[in-house]
């Protein structure tokens, strides 16, 4: 008996669709706590990410696939509850980001979501409308931000937008497992006066070294603030990482603060690139764990798209 309602039904008014897309970050350029007591994160962001479709059903339930997806099930709802609509829909999400490995595969589907079922519904979904429909649901990293942000992912805001950096490629293992990022979120994380100290001063540093497109310097406070975590969430192969960065000419070592990732940073511009890149793999391959190889991520009509 449902039949006619079916085929009854009108695309663009009773049927709608709409799509989006946010792209991952691997691990962070910096992580850690201010001397005012905020904690942040510097994003770093990647080709990889996330894709979601959504198709709006006046008659119908909400559903997402796959099923275990359902902070953005969540989101989705409380979109159509500010917005007062009634109905459902399909939301699909294509990932290609890794749970659990500190690439913000989470931060991801979210992101999109808001962005596919906002398109949908009306709703504003600029950067600073996506912090707020996020912020109840958990901790989040700035990926609805274009370019290299200082993000409070606590507390889900924006500290300060970077820019852009040229293109580089990160030879990254994986040392397996997977860790609650809000789990991790809900630590405390006591820092000393001195640390944070540390902390605000490689802040200004990185804000200048990306402004200057200076990825070796990029490199080298991502190394330091990698060390740093090692008392939180140590990494067992940082110190080869640090020495195969040394042997083969890589800018340095970024890390998944709050994952199971570390990756060898390389100029994607330095005419020996490829050679570099030969030679992280095979290092990296000798190392426990899986090695992936990702890309930055620069937004169209930066000073450093291609």
């Amino acid at each position: 008996m449902r039949e006619p309602a079916l085929v009854a039904r009108r695309p663009g008014v009773d049927l709608r669709e709409g799509a989006g897309t946010a792209c991952g970050t691997f691990g962070e350029l910096l992580q850690g706590v201010l001397p005012d007591g905020v904690d942040f994160l510097v994003t770093f962001p990647i080709t990889r990410g996330t894709r979601a479709w959504f198709r709006y059903d006046r008659d119908g339930p909400l559903h997402v696939f796959p099923s275990h997806k359902t902070k953005s099930l969540r989101l989705a709802r409380a979109m159509f509850e500010a917005q007062g609509v009634v109905g459902g829909g399909s939301l699909v999400l294509d990932s290609g980001l890794a749970v659990g490995k500190g690439l913000a595969s989470s931060s991801a589907d979210l992101v999109a979501t808001a962005r596919a079922v906002g398109a949908v519904l009306g709703l504003d979904t600029s950067p600073a409308a996506v912090e707020g429909w996020l912020r109840p649901i958990e901790p989040t990293d700035g990926v609805m931000h274009p370019g290299i942000v200082v993000f409070e992912h606590r507390t889900v805001r924006l500290r300060a937008s970077l820019g852009t950096l040229p293109p580089a490629t990160v030879v990254a293992v994986d040392e397996g497992g997977h860790l609650d990022t809000v789990a991790f979120n809900r630590r405390p994380l006591h820092r000393t006066p001195a640390q944070k100290r540390e902390y605000e001063r490689l802040m200004r540093d990185l804000t200048t070294a990306v402004d200057h497109g200076d990825l070796a310097r990029v490199g080298a406070i991502a190394t330091r603030s990698a060390v740093l975590n090692q008392r939180l969430v140590p990494k067992r192969n940082l110190d080869a990482m640090i020495r195969v960065s040394d042997e083969i000419g890589a800018l340095g070592v970024v890390c998944a603060h709050s994952g199971t990732m570390l990756g060898l940073l390389l100029d994607a511009d330095d005419p020996d690139h490829q050679h570099k890149l030969s030679a992280a793999a095979a290092a990296c391959s000798r190392l426990p764990g899986a090695t992936t190889v990702f890309r930055s991520f620069t937004s169209p009509g930066s000073a450093h798209a291609s």
